[in-house]
Formats: structure tokens, C-alpha cells, sequence
């Protein structure tokens, strides 16, 4: 039998699947004019400036740019949800999806390591500067992970690659190497790179979540029960998480962008490296494939985070399914510290 908590369950989940559909199809739609408003001709960048109009002229029909714009986004899109495929690329000559799947593992072992490591770099920091606010731990905290703020993801992988590539000799230079072992050690540098550029953001934004939940009345409560600190730390953080865990999704679209510029620092063979590429020869159906399943991906991760925020914390379900659950939004608090006591 369907409670009305089921069908509130229901309605929240569907609206998260149709924001992300329209997110998708505004992509597709925005990826589609904009590589086309882009100045240059893809005929002419793949047979050179000394063709003649007649080879451009065939090169258009085969690649179906002397058609009507309405055309060729109907067979676009066509092509798209047939086969999730966005054509042959032109600079490749080959299936614009099976070049990218080609390219995205490295892509994804870039930005799974840099997402944990941003994780594993940030709650420490962000715990530690809360529980020691405005002492000389808080301010350094708080102070030298900014620094990375005014400093290029370039500049920083370049100085990591003179410094512990080059001269240290700690790390490759730049490549892949096989199996997962050399798969992390090779991605230990540019995976810290990215993490750095965005460190900063996720632990100011949960210092200041933990610093409030400390404040809160639940926490005095597990104190004056005097709980192990651990068990308090546990409740504090658990409470603290959905902020930053928002940001922190927010964070991981900024890294699908960040491995461009990384990936050609380091020479990764990734998806970044593919659609420099591709812009350089003006390949159309590459750059769209790259986009769309780049979007995906964001969009995928913005669902995770969202539907894991739910998870945490009753209040986010509550608020987007109606004013029934907000009144055991109200109960978390205390729930929780009846649950630690």
C-alpha cells in the first residue's frame, strides 16, 4: 500500500529526475549552437588551406554542414537518441562516443582522486580549525589553504612537476603508467593539483557549519551527559556535512572542468587532452560528445549529492516534499542526542 510518505518520497525523487532531464536537454541544445557560432570552417581544417572549393564543397555534404540549421539539429538529435552518439568525429574519423569512452577511465581515476582527496584534505582541516577557533591553529588553517586561491591549476602543476618530477624525482613526469598501483602513483600530482584549487572553499564553508552545531542546543546536551568527545565529534560533523556536502558537489563539476588544463600539464591521454583537440580542428561532433557526457556526469554527481543530503538530513526531504515532514525536521536535533545517550 502507497503511504502518503511514499508518494511525498515519490514526488521528491521525480522532481530531482525532470530537473536533471531539462539540465541535459539545455546542454544539448546550448552545445549544439554554440560550436557552430564558433569562427572557422572544420572543412577547411581537415583538408588544409589549399583545397580547392569543390573538395570543401563535398566535405560539407559529407559532414551534413550544407544543410539547414533545423536540419541538422533534427538529425542531431536523432542520432542521439538512437545510438548516444554524436556522429563520426572529423578529425578522427571515427565514433565521437567511442573516442570519449575511450578517454574517460583516465578522466574519471583524475577527478575520483582528487574528489577524495579534497575530502581527505578538508574535514581535518575544517574539525580541527573549528575546535581550536581564533587560536594560532585556526588562523594558519584558515590562512594557507588560500593561498592556492591566486595560483593557476597550471602554474601549480608545473611547480609540481619541477619539484617532485624533475628534481626530487618522486613522481613521473607526466603519462599514465598500467595496472591501479601505477594508475595512482601517476595521478598522485595532478589529482593534488585540482584538490588544492579547491580545498579552500569546502573547508571554510564546514568550519563555519561546525562552529554553528557547536553552538546548537543538541550539543550541550551530549556534554552535560559527558559523552566520550569522539561520540560528540561524530553527531557534530554528521550535522555539519550537508553545507558542505552541497559545495562540495558544486566542487566536483568544477574538477570535470579543471582536468583540461591538468591532463595537458601532465600528459594524461584523458578527455581534457580530446577536446583541446578537438576545438583545435574544429571537430563539431567530438566537442558535442564531450559536452554531453561531461553534463551527464555533473548532473549525475549533483543527484548523488543531492539524494545523499536527503539522506543525512531529514530536513532536505522535508522541505522539498511539503509542510507534512517539516515537523519532524524539527526533531533531529533532539533524536540524535537521545540516540547518543
Amino acid at each position: 500500500m502507497i503511504t502518503s510518505r511514499h508518494a511525498a518520497l515519490v514526488r521528491w525523487l521525480g522532481g530531482i529526475v525532470v530537473h536533471m532531464l531539462l539540465v541535459l536537454a539545455l546542454v544539448t541544445v546550448g552545445v549544439f549552437l554554440i560550436v557552430r557560432l564558433v569562427p572557422g570552417d572544420p572543412a577547411q581544417m581537415v583538408l588544409g588551406l589549399k583545397a580547392r572549393p569543390e573538395q570543401i564543397a563535398d566535405m560539407h555534404r559529407r559532414l551534413g554542414l550544407d544543410q539547414p540549421l533545423w536540419r541538422q539539429f533534427t538529425s542531431f538529435i536523432a542520432t542521439l537518441l538512437t545510438t548516444g552518439d554524436t556522429g563520426l568525429s572529423i578529425a578522427y574519423n571515427a565514433s565521437s562516443r567511442a573516442l570519449v569512452l575511450s578517454r574517460m577511465p583516465v578522466s574519471l581515476w583524475l577527478i575520483g582522486c582528487s574528489a577524495v582527496l579534497v575530502v581527505a584534505i578538508s574535514l581535518p582541516l575544517a574539525m580541527t580549525a573549528a575546535l581550536h577557533k581564533d587560536g594560532w591553529v585556526d588562523q594558519l588553517v584558515r590562512i594557507v589553504p588560500t593561498i592556492t586561491l591566486g595560483m593557476p591549476e597550471f602554474w601549480v602543476g608545473l611547480v609540481f612537476v619541477l619539484l617532485f618530477a624533475v628534481t626530487l624525482k618522486i613522481f613521473p613526469v607526466g603519462g599514465v603508467q598500467p595496472g591501479i598501483d601505477g594508475m595512482l602513483y601517476s595521478m598522485a600530482l595532478p589529482s593534488l593539483t585540482i584538490a588544492l584549487a579547491q580545498t579552500p572553499f569546502i573547508v571554510r564553508s564546514l568550519r563555519t557549519r561546525i562552529l554553528e552545531v557547536l553552538g546548537s542546543d543538541f550539543v550541550v546536551t551530549l556534554r552535560a551527559a559527558h559523552l566520550p568527545e569522539r561520540v560528540i565529534r561524530r553527531h557534530v560533523l554528521r550535522n555539519a556535512l550537508l553545507p558542505a556536502l552541497q559545495l562540495y558537489g558544486m566542487k566536483i563539476s568544477f574538477l570535470v572542468g579543471g582536468t583540461l588544463v591538468v591532463e595537458q600539464v601532465f600528459g594524461l591521454p584523458g578527455v581534457g587532452s580530446l577536446l583541446f583537440n578537438a576545438i583545435t580542428a574544429r571537430d563539431f561532433p567530438l566537442i558535442q560528445a564531450i559536452a554531453i557526457y561531461c553534463a551527464l556526469g555533473v548532473v549525475l554527481v549533483s543527484v548523488v549529492v543531492e539524494i545523499a543530503g536527503g539522506l543525512i538530513d531529514y530536513r532536505v526531504r522535508g522541505a522539498a516534499v511539503g509542510g507534512r515532514n517539516r515537523a519532524a525536521a524539527g526533531e533531529w536535533n533532539s533524536a540524535a542526542a537521545r540516540g547518543a545517550l
